[in-house]
C-alpha cells in the first residue's frame, strides 16, 4: 500500500484527527515562508527578518518594523488552498478536532474551518497597546507610518513577535487535542521552531503522518512519511 493510500485509509477510519500546521500549508496560498529557498530569511534587508520581527526592535524601531510588516507579512488577496479547504471539510465532517497552526493569516478559518489554535496569533486582529481597542488589519495596513489608536496608543498586530512568550491557554489547549488524538497530521513544518515544534512529542497514538516537501528532524518517528507539497496531498484524500 502506498502512503497516500495508507494516509486515506486513516483518514477515513478516525474522527479524532489533529492537524498541525507551520508555513508550507500556506505557501501554496502565495505567502512566502521563512526558511526554504525563497523565504523572507535568504532575502536582503537592511536587518534580518528574525531581528525586525522581534519584540525589542518593534518597541525601538517601530517605523520599520511596520515597514516590513505591510510589504512582507500582510499578503492581500490570498486565499485558502486545497489543504485549507480539505482539513475544513474534514471537520465537517465530524473526523478533524482542532487544526493547531503556526500561521498568522487566518486562511484555515477563511476556508471554514472553527476550531483553529492559533499558536504564534494572527495579522487579522490588532490592539491597541495602551487601552486595548480592537482594531481590523486595515488599521495597519492603510496607513504609511505606525498606526495610533485615538488614546494615542500604538496599534499592534497580535502576533507573537520574537523575544516573546506563547499564549499560555492556547499552547496548552493545543497539548491536550494532541494527546487525545487518534491520528496527528503534521504538515508544512520543518519543526526547529520551539516551543511549538515541541508540541509533537505529546502524541501518544501510532499513526502520526508527516508531510513536509523537505527532511524535517522528527522524520524518523513518523509512523507514515509523505515528502511532497501538502496542497497536493490533500487533494489526494
Amino acid at each position: 500500500m502506498d502512503a497516500i493510500t495508507q494516509f486515506a485509509e486513516w483518514i477515513k477510519g478516525s474522527d479524532n484527527i489533529v492537524f498541525f500546521g507551520g508555513a508550507g500549508v500556506s505557501t501554496e496560498s502565495g505567502i512566502p515562508d521563512f526558511r526554504s529557498v525563497d523565504g523572507l530569511y535568504n532575502q536582503k534587508y537592511a536587518f534580518p527578518p528574525e531581528i525586525i520581527l522581534s519584540h525589542n526592535f518593534f518597541i525601538n524601531y517601530p517605523n520599520e518594523f511596520y515597514r516590513f510588516y505591510r510589504d512582507k507579512l500582510v499578503v492581500k488577496g490570498a486565499e485558502p488552498n486545497a489543504a485549507h479547504l480539505r482539513l475544513a471539510s474534514l471537520e465537517k465532517e465530524g473526523k478533524v478536532k482542532a487544526v493547531i497552526t503556526q500561521n498568522i493569516d487566518g486562511l484555515h478559518q477563511k476556508a471554514g474551518s472553527r476550531k483553529v489554535l492559533e499558536l504564534h496569533g494572527s495579522l487579522l486582529r490588532n490592539y491597541c497597546m495602551k487601552c486595548g481597542k480592537k482594531y481590523p488589519v486595515e488599521a495597519v495596513t492603510d496607513c504609511d507610518e505606525v498606526p495610533y489608536c485615538d488614546c494615542g496608543g500604538v496599534i499592534r498586530p497580535d502576533v507573537v513577535l520574537y523575544e516573546e512568550g506563547l499564549d499560555i491557554d492556547v499552547m496548552n489547549e493545543s497539548i491536550k487535542f494532541i494527546q487525545q488524538a487518534d491520528v496527528l497530521i503534521v504538515g508544512g513544518t520543518s519543526l526547529s521552531v520551539y516551543p511549538a515544534a515541541g508540541l509533537i512529542n505529546y502524541y501518544r497514538g501510532h499513526k502520526l503522518v508527516l508531510i513536509n516537501k523537505t527532511p524535517t528532524p522528527m522524520d524518523r518517528v513518523a509512523n507514515l512519511l509523505i515528502q511532497d507539497r501538502i496542497g497536493s496531498v490533500f487533494s489526494q484524500v
